[in-house]
């Protein structure tokens, strides 16, 4: 950028008087920062006023009262940081990250409502999230994003996103990719930005878990990240060659926070008994996909904690550290265990589970005090394209080749088997799978 361009620029910030009449892309990241927010992660982070009250509403207040890693303080008891922290910080880091693409030519597409919209889009992107974790993402449940896109378009987050120079309807479809995106490169853009290999989403998350966590797996170096982004209008970034270790290591990364903390047997335990119970009250219509909408994590325990249905005692089980414990597991086969994707599929096979435990054991088991548990798959984003190798990620000179990163998704699938008390002979379930599994 010319000496010249950055005076002018410095001329409009110092001579707007809100975020309505700056027009320069530039000068809206720079405009009007003033309002600090202390993060234990990153220190300072800086807000408009208006974007402050955004982040001081009560739809953004709710996130303060949902666990970021839901159940993992059961093994990490310092796991007790908030959807709110984490989206203050992917607010934070998307700041820093267009600006730094925008100085370096972004700004050339770029406007300076799409500049608050992606800001307001960065900071609320979790604003629909359900409580404790992903329990209800097998649900058939409305996606978080979509509930967030909906938010976004309802008071008092409407007039307060507006206000914040942000078009509500555009923040929305930044986080919400199922809305049209009407041909609009500069929304394409901040999607891809929002959610991608190098998303400021992820790069809080696995910061800010492990530092929670107390583990040193997902410590990312943020600053040499942004420094070997490059802007590509379709793309959303590319890096140079030198920016491949920091992918690979953001990769492996993500393998060992799933393997040693997201899918901690006992957290995959405590989520699949808030799963079944959940999944046993829809179909016996005692609850609605509705009600469990905006709910935090008490209200999800008061919720199920009034109602007299035998399964939600899963919940207080949960809540009073009573998990179930892991009886059998074993890798997940696509070919051979395909039915168990199927969370309706799983809860109809561990009532034929339940009685092959009786048989083997002696004890009359009933179905609500088995579960079988398989994690979703995980995605490893490797789309990134080296722009001074000419050719992605996938194909470059980095050790991390695609086959290693399908290796790394496929070893994080296992199928395990949760009983409420031990069970002697249990390695009978895998001789006579047949009678149970299929």
């Amino acid at each position: 950028m010319t000496r010249g361009a950055k005076r002018n620029i410095l001329e409009e910030v110092s001579s707007v008087s809100s975020v309505s009449s700056i027009k320069n892309p530039l000068a809206a990241l720079r405009q009007g920062f003033t309002y600090p927010i202390r993060d234990a992660l990153w220190g300072h982070i800086y807000l408009t006023p208006a974007l402050a009250e955004l982040a001081n509403s009560a739809p953004f207040m709710r996130l303060y009262r949902i666990f970021q890693l839901g159940p993992a303080y059961c093994v990490y008891p310092g796991a007790t940081h908030t959807r709110a922290s984490h989206s203050l910080g992917v607010y934070h880091l998307s700041h820093r990250l267009l600006t730094n693409l925008a100085e370096r030519g972004a700004a050339a597409w770029l406007s300076a409502e799409g500049v608050f919209s992606f800001l307001c889009a960065a900071l609320l992107h979790d604003l629909g999230h359900f409580p404790y974790t992903h329990s209800l993402k097998e649900l058939a449940l409305e996606s978080h994003e979509a509930l967030t896109g909906k938010l976004i378009l309802t008071e008092p987050v409407k007039s307060l996103a507006a206000a914040a120079g942000a078009d509500p309807a555009f923040a929305a479809a930044i986080v919400d990719k199922t809305l049209p995106d009407g041909g609009n490169g500069e929304l394409r853009f901040y999607r891809e930005l929002l959610s991608g290999a190098l998303d400021p989403d992820k790069l809080d998350y696995l910061n800010r878990d492990a530092r929670y966590c107390g583990v040193p797996y997902g410590a990312q170096d943020v600053d040499f990240i942004f420094s070997r982004l490059l802007p590509h209008r379709d793309r959303g970034v590319d890096i140079d060659s030198r920016g491949i270790p920091s992918v690979e290591s953001i990769l492996f990364s993500k393998y060992l926070m799933y393997r040693a903390v997201y899918w901690h047997r006992q957290v995959r335990s405590a989520t699949a008994m808030i799963k079944k119970a959940l999944l046993a009250g829809l179909k016996a219509g005692v609850i609605s996909g509705e009600c469990l909408y905006n709910l935090d994590d008490q209200g999800l325990f008061t919720l199920m904690g009034e109602k007299a249905f035998p399964p939600f005692r899963l919940a207080g089980d949960v809540r009073n550290g009573r998990l179930y414990r892991e009886i059998l597991s074993f890798p997940f086969d696509e070919a051979e265990h395909g039915p168990l994707k199927d969370i309706e599929g799983r809860s109809g096979r561990e009532e034929a589970l339940a009685a092959e435990l009786s048989n083997v054991s002696g004890i009359a088991i009933d179905e609500n005090s088995v579960i079988i548990d398989l994690p979703e798959p995980v995605s490893f984003e490797t789309g990134l394209f080296v722009r001074d190798e000419n050719r992605y990620f996938r194909e470059s000179t980095g050790a991390l080749k695609e086959e290693t990163v399908r290796a790394f998704a496929k070893s994080l699938r296992i199928v395990r088997v949760f009983a409420a008390r031990p069970v002697e002979n249990c390695e009978l379930l895998l001789k006579n799978k047949t009678k149970w599994l299929y």
